[in-house]
């Protein structure tokens, strides 16, 4: 859960201000957490102990909502995967830069021209802690910023039109720091039974949730810097926690890829297999270390198709290094179809539930009220995006 989409909540508190950004931290964590354990019960059909399994996403909505709903998931689903991908490439970019300036400000001074355009404010499980270090009264002087219960103040730090796409993008990368919905089913798939898969998903999601939900509303990522620092953060903190901290990104998000790729990954490679799966050399292994213990096998079709896949990401990281906004154009378009849409229509096809129920009406509220977010928060987001390439600078890190 604690991915490239925290590192954006320290902006969107600033937006909201302390009344409604906390609010918004609550209100997004808890629709995930309700809607995620609907998810987990998808992963079998009918019954959660002896029902077909559905191995990913798409086959638990074409198990339970038909062929023709498989296909607008599948869109979401890879799409925002792939999103993803390019969301942690430009972190992970952000926070390696982040290292080379520190360093550079460390030797020269903070006026030396280093060669990066943005700074990046830390965060993600260990560097959220370090962030709280950084938030300390002996660490950080108090003086450097106003803050407003509304956050950015309009006509001082923002125009009123700026101040409302703002918000609305705010909102997209609150959503995009509780997604986890698009990966949920796949991850699933990995668990053993007894006990059964669902109820293992479900404590998973209830503490992770709410492990995140503590982190974000606490303390860590958004209140102390908005406390500390008012609406705009600075980079005069100790360069040796700043640089622990952005290893701390780097490492992380090296092990997130991996898992938010692997969906792409594997629905590529399966199909290629399937269709040539007469061309032997598609599907062969071949052997290249074989240890007792250890042995490493290649996948033409592997090889090939991964490193497509990663210099394409790269190529779109370099084009649009807008940190930002691409995570919360990914949170408008994941949260509403994979958070909430599907979760929730899947589980009144599993329970039979009418539409003009009291229980199918409040459902069906909930994900049209999410819906309008999404569409808010993805307007917002877009608007940012054209703001952003007008200053727009190839290989230059944006955030």
């Amino acid at each position: 859960m604690i991915g490239s989409g925290v590192l954006s909540l320290a902006w969107a508190i600033s937006q909201l201000g302390w009344v409604a950004g906390p609010i918004a931290l609550i209100i997004f964590s808890m629709i995930t957490l309700f809607t995620s354990t609907l998810l987990s019960d998808c992963y079998r059909n009918s019954d959660p102990i002896s029902g077909k399994r559905n191995y990913n996403y798409s086959s638990a909505v074409k198990s339970n909502l038909g062929t023709i709903q498989i296909w607008i998931c599948g869109v979401c689903q890879y799409v925002n995967l792939c999103g993803t991908a390019v969301g942690y490439t430009i972190t992970a970019s952000i926070s390696v830069a982040a290292i080379t300036k520190s360093y550079c400000f460390h030797k020269k001074g903070h006026e030396a021209d280093c060669g990066q355009d943005k700074f990046c404010s830390p965060s993600s499980l260990t560097s959220k802690t370090s962030h709280g270090f950084l938030s300390l009264p002996p660490l950080y002087p108090r003086n450097t910023g106003k803050t407003t219960i509304t956050g950015t103040i309009v006509g001082v730090d923002v125009t009123q039109t700026e101040k409302v796409w703002n918000v609305f993008q705010a909102l997209g990368n609150i959503a995009f720091g509780y997604s986890f919905s698009m990966v949920l089913i796949e991850i699933q798939d990995t668990l053993k039974s007894p006990p059964a898969e669902n109820k293992v998903m479900k404590k998973a999601s209830i503490i992770s949730v709410d492990n995140n939900r503590v982190l974000h509303a606490l303390r860590l990522s958004g209140l102390f810097s908005l406390w500390q620092h008012g609406s705009r953060e600075h980079a005069h903190w100790p360069f040796w926690l700043i640089d622990i901290a952005n290893i701390c990104i780097v490492i992380h998000l090296l092990g997130a890829y991996q898992v938010f790729c692997q969906p792409v990954f594997a629905v590529i490679e399966k199909t290629v297999i399937k269709k040539w799966q007469n061309i032997k050399i598609l599907s062969s292994e071949m052997t290249l270390i074989n240890a007792t213990s250890f042995s490493v096998t290649l996948n033409i079709t592997r090889l090939i198709w991964r490193t497509v896949f990663v210099v394409i990401i790269t190529s779109l990281t370099i084009i649009m290094p807008f940190f930002i906004d691409v995570m919360g154009f990914l949170g408008a378009f994941a949260f509403c179809p994979l958070t909430v849409y599907f979760p929730i229509e899947m589980y009144i096809s599993q329970k039979k539930i009418a539409w003009s129920s009291p229980k199918g009406i409040m459902l069906r509220i909930l994900s049209f009220l999410c819906l309008l977010v999404s569409l808010a928060a993805a307007i917002g987001s877009i608007q940012g995006v054209v703001v952003s390439l007008c200053r727009y600078k190839p290989f230059h890190t944006m955030s």
